[in-house]
């Protein structure tokens, strides 16, 4: 079985610890999802907020460190930024030897409009400039996901021909996402369409487009703060397990054994 690689995105990190417990970026069961499959699970951390380029690098180190002494490809499921992360290693970091296929989601692939608000107040702002300095708040991430910012990054990190590139969107209409979302889904859906409190499901869209969720940015990897009652999505962990089912009828990984261990939705 092809190990299996979870990155997340911007301000994420791996696990996070408050006192006795621990949560993991992807939660509700997602990790156990995959490795009941039967695949080896690399869970990614890099910096928080810095740059695709650096975060890149962080990720292939963690790759390489995993990796050492096999000849193993990965599949990468990369949330939010960390699937432009995954792109740029790829491509400049020359990973393509090491990499199967990749499924992002929700990843700005044509920028975000929501960045371009933020900064553009952020500069206006010489309190807010102030601010972050003082906090000592990197905010080379963020520029990264400007739209600007990414359509240059498009002319120069290019798909690999001996990569398989998937993704995924999500989209929910404004009152059905967290109040921490709605400002911005109301800004991305003004500039760029129907999208997930985050990221449109035009700038998501990128290689193979898979489907898209009826789920908002942080529902994508099992973080759920709305009280769902009419069609609700639930649980996306059995969501994980149909993308791996799709790369599996495209032979990039092997189909779920019958030996696997079932798991509860």
């Amino acid at each position: 079985m092809l190990p299996i690689v979870l990155h997340h995105g911007i301000f994420g990190c791996d696990r996070m610890r408050i006192g006795p417990l621990e949560f993991s970026y992807f939660g509700g069961g997602i990790e156990h999802e995959i490795a009941s499959r039967g695949h080896p699970l690399i869970v990614a951390r890099v910096s928080k907020t810095a740059s695709i380029a650096h975060r890149a690098a962080e990720l292939k180190q963690t790759l390489l460190e995993r990796l050492a002494g096999s000849d193993d490809r990965v599949v990468i499921l990369a949330h939010s930024m960390g699937g432009l992360d995954a792109r740029y290693m790829i491509d400049k970091l020359d990973m393509s030897c090491r990499v199967a296929a990749m499924i992002t989601l929700s990843t700005p692939h044509r920028g975000s409009s929501y960045a371009d608000w933020v900064l553009k107040n952020i500069d206006k702002s010489r309190q807010a400039q102030n601010f972050l300095k003082f906090v000592k708040l990197d905010l080379a991430g963020l520029r990264d996901l400007t739209t600007e910012a990414v359509a240059r990054f498009n002319d120069t990190v290019l798909d690999h021909p001996e990569v398989r590139y998937f993704s995924v969107s999500a989209a929910r209409p404004w009152h059905r996402v967290p109040a921490f979302l709605v400002h911005s889904h109301r800004i991305v859906s003004r500039e760029e369409g129907e999208n997930d409190g985050v990221v449109s499901v035009k700038s998501a869209a990128w290689g193979t487009h898979l489907e898209t969720w009826p789920a908002d940015h942080m529902h994508m990897i099992n973080r759920r703060y709305v009280i769902e009652i009419r069609s609700p999505t639930g649980n996306v962990r059995n969501r994980y397990a149909g993308l791996l089912d799709q790369l599996a009828a495209r032979g990039i990984v092997a189909p779920r054994s019958a030996s696997a261990l079932p798991t509860m939705g």
